[in-house]
């Protein structure tokens, strides 16, 4: 196993807490990279599959990604279950498609937004954790792009992670601190009461009712209640811009909208 692919310590700190980048209609049977077993395998990124995207109807954005995703998808919030200490948690996503098993987003094998999430963008990639103190690259091992002919090389001839596999791992152990970072968002979120439930109503011509629902929103009433001084930390801590962008991206809602009525009527 590459001991030599970890997460960064940071320390120590939040290590516990680190969010694994795995998704089960994704990663379906994810192997940890190993310099034994995929020693000669190579990524052909020609042979881009997005198959396993397409009954994506949301996917995890981190708060960096807020400004770009909020141009294309509507941003909200969904619960993610509670941490390791016991507190309720929540998780930001951008909305792909109005109905289960649907990704609106994507059009053949193009995506039809400008934006892609960041995980989706790493994938057949991810990370895993295998023991408290141990984080390891994983790869999707049926995925078409693999060979050992074609692309590029995993390991060097020495058995070493090659130059374009680190660059993989650093992305990767980059996004997970995003991740931790976001959640600590979410968390601030929630002590200051500012969601509420979110339903999203539309009749489409010929009658049809959409409904969507089981997302959360900023509640404006209670933002606009927050005293001074806690307008002034989330304007510190970058979560009013985040806010804003989040109220921004549900605009996009009209557009999955219109282009669900387009697929249906095709």
């Amino acid at each position: 196993m590459l001991r030599a692919l970890r997460a960064p310590d940071r320390g120590g700190r939040g290590r516990q807490n680190l969010t694994i980048m795995l998704n089960e209609q994704l990663h379906r049977q994810p192997v940890a990279l190993d310099r034994i077993q995929h020693r000669t395998l190579k990524l052909d990124a020609a042979q881009r599959d997005l198959t396993p995207m397409r009954g994506l109807n949301a996917f995890f954005v981190a708060s960096t990604e807020f400004a770009d995703a909020c141009r294309d998808y509507p941003v909200v919030w969904v619960k993610a279950g509670t941490g390791d200490d016991g507190v309720p948690q929540i998780a930001p996503i951008a909305v792909l498609g109005l109905k289960a098993g649907q990704n609106l987003c994507l059009d053949g094998d193009v995506w039809r937004t400008r934006y892609v999430p960041a995980a989706l963008r790493l994938y057949p990639f991810a990370l895993a954790r295998v023991s408290p103190e141990q984080v390891v690259v994983v790869i999707e091992p049926d995925y078409p792009g693999f060979n050992a002919q074609i692309g590029e090389a995993l390991f060097d001839e020495q058995g070493e992670p090659s130059a374009f596999t680190r660059d993989i791992q650093q992305q990767l152990e980059l996004f997970e601190q995003e991740v931790e970072r976001t959640r600590l968002v979410g968390r601030l979120l929630l002590d200051k009461g500012l969601l509420r439930d979110m339903r999203f109503d539309a009749t489409l011509p010929g009658g049809e009712q959409l409904s969507v629902d089981g997302f959360l929103t900023i509640d404006a009433d209670k933002l606009r209640a927050l005293p001074e001084a806690d307008v002034m930390l989330l304007h510190r801590n970058g979560v009013l811009g985040l806010i804003h962008a989040h109220q921004v991206s549900l605009g996009n809602m009209t557009k999955l909208a219109e282009w669900h009525l387009a697929r249906s009527a095709s």
